[in-house]
């Protein structure tokens, strides 16, 4: 007989930033930060790609590495979040997008335009702005540094009072 195994399931996090509670939701065999927002989390768990959405969620403190991490960012350490492992489900552009965007200096934001290009296509400003919509591992992969070309905020999934508390901490840090 062979038996299968159910996945452990997700590890939820609550977790104070500079933009409100927030919370992740990560992987406890490796500790990988597979969401990571504002809203309820029920709201924002709905955001899943189906293979973790399946393993169900249970509440916990998650790994220290985590809460050290966000801890550090709201004392100041804006690099402190780089030493997170996320992953999330998107195509080479997204990935690369993504990418581009834990590469943007903390208090220094750049234009959609900016990320289109450091992602390998100057051409795709929308592509990029559906990157920033579509990451669901905001903080981390750090969407809220991304601005429109004549300086306003563009959009930002939690909402524009988030995305201004992070980089009013951010410039207060960096100045």
């Amino acid at each position: 007989m062979t038996t299968t195994r159910t996945p452990t399931p997700l590890t939820l996090v609550t977790l104070p930033t500079p933009g409100g509670r927030a919370h992740a939701a990560v992987t406890p065999e490796d500790g990988v930060v597979r969401l990571f927002g504002w809203l309820d989390p029920q709201d924002n768990l709905v955001r899943l790609p189906a293979e973790h959405a399946s393993r169900g969620i249970r509440t916990g403190r998650g790994p220290a590495a985590l809460r050290d991490a966000v801890a550090r960012y709201g004392d100041g350490d804006l690099d402190a979040l780089g030493s997170l492992t996320v992953d999330q489900p998107g195509g080479e552009f997204f990935q690369a997008a993504w990418a581009a965007m834990r590469q943007v200096a903390p208090g220094r934001p750049v234009t959609y335009s900016d990320l289109a290009a450091a992602a390998g296509r100057p051409a795709a400003v929308r592509a990029a702005a559906s990157a920033c919509a579509r990451n669901l591992v905001a903080l981390v992969v750090p969407c809220h540094r991304i601005v429109r070309r004549d300086g306003g905020l563009g959009g930002f999934f939690y909402g524009l009072d988030v995305k201004r508390a992070l980089q009013a901490h951010e410039a207060r840090f960096r100045g």
